[in-house]
């Protein structure tokens, strides 16, 4: 039997910047998630069950932000990003955009612990964001844990991070 199988998120590749470089402009915020970006880019599925669960998850645009060892305060540097992202999200063209905020760990700590830090991660970027100037309307903070890491090695830092995606209507 062939179904259609819908991700609830956009597929959403990382924001291309060279490796060195830790901030970007609001521009390039609204171009990755507008209709001539990887934004629009929709995981869709086609097939059977078994051939769906086999392609890769969506990925998202890593808002850069990224915390430290048992942390969900955000560092200036988090800030200067974030305030190029509620710029963005200000733009007309993203103006009917919602999104989700997935907060990560690393494997430090028990899976409930890294569950409720995960949550407290993506609810202090949604907070930044809503004191911009953000709708609360527009966002929704989620924590998974350490269960998807970035890179290989579960303890690495990059692994602690805030993923934005687009949420489908």
């Amino acid at each position: 039997m062939r179904n259609l199988r819908l991700f609830g998120l956009a597929a959403l590749a990382a924001l291309a910047l060279p490796a060195a470089a830790q901030e970007y402009s609001a521009d390039e915020v609204v171009e990755f998630f507008s209709e001539g970006g990887a934004g629009a880019t929709r995981g869709i599925c086609v097939g059977t069950a078994q051939e769906c669960a086999e392609q890769s998850a969506p990925s998202g645009f890593d808002v850069l932000v990224n915390f430290e060892l048992d942390s969900a305060t955000l560092t200036e540097e988090a800030k200067s990003n974030l305030t190029q992202v509620a710029s963005a999200l200000s733009d007309d063209r993203l103006s009917d955009a919602q999104f989700v905020l997935e907060g990560h760990t690393d494997a430090s700590g028990t899976e409930a612990y890294n569950n409720v830090l995960a949550e407290r991660r993506a609810q202090a970027v949604a907070d930044f964001l809503v004191a911009q100037g953000v709708s609360i309307d527009r966002i929704e903070a989620l924590g998974l844990g350490e269960g998807n890491p970035r890179v290989e090695d579960p303890f690495d830092p990059v692994n602690r991070r805030v993923e934005m995606k687009l949420k489908l209507q």
